[in-house]
């Protein structure tokens, strides 16, 4: 059973408040999704995050299929982090921990996301070529679209996005 983890960091010049303002909504979750995962919000959106809140969507990850997605905010620190997992999806597992901390000029939004492919020693084949670079493509859509948003923090002029996956 191999367990992924993926790790991203990014730069904002916002201040603390308005990023957890905008990242505690659910529903700007669309907004920084690439359009062709054909992301919709069936449930639990309604309400600012908090612990134990389940959310529903539907993702078209790859080649048209559709997928009901169920996660879980399982624990929420105010302005600090938020964890979600999830419960049904494409995943085998799927536990994503977003950490928010303020630097000079901005604040810095790390997120860690220990993941498992599903359909084991097939789907180990496969993530190389078809999980990873994926995953890779939607945070770097994620990183473009919140500076469109917000701006381009000065440590970020020269460098892009830290993404690492083991």
């Amino acid at each position: 059973m191999k367990i992924y983890t993926l790790k991203a960091k990014q730069n904002l010049p916002i201040s603390l408040d308005e990023a957890w303002e905008f990242l505690s909504d659910p529903r700007n979750l669309k907004t920084i999704t690439p359009d062709y995962m054909g992301f919709q919000i069936l449930s639990g959106a309604d309400r600012k995050m908090y612990s134990g809140q389940i959310i529903q969507y539907i993702v078209t990850p790859i080649a048209g299929i559709k997928s009901k997605w169920v996660t879980e905010i399982t624990h929420t620190k105010d302005k600090h982090y938020f964890v979600d997992e999830q419960r049904f999806g494409p995943y085998a597992l799927w536990h994503h921990k977003h950490f928010l901390k303020e630097i000079p000029g901005g604040v810095e939004m790390e997120d860690i996301i220990d993941y498992k492919v599903p359909f084991g020693i097939l789907g180990q084949l496969v993530h190389p070529f078809m999980v990873k670079p994926k995953l890779k493509e939607i945070f770097e859509y994620r990183e473009k679209k919140l500076i469109e948003l917000f701006g381009n923090h000065e440590s970020s002029s020269d460098k892009k996005l830290n993404l690492y996956n083991y």
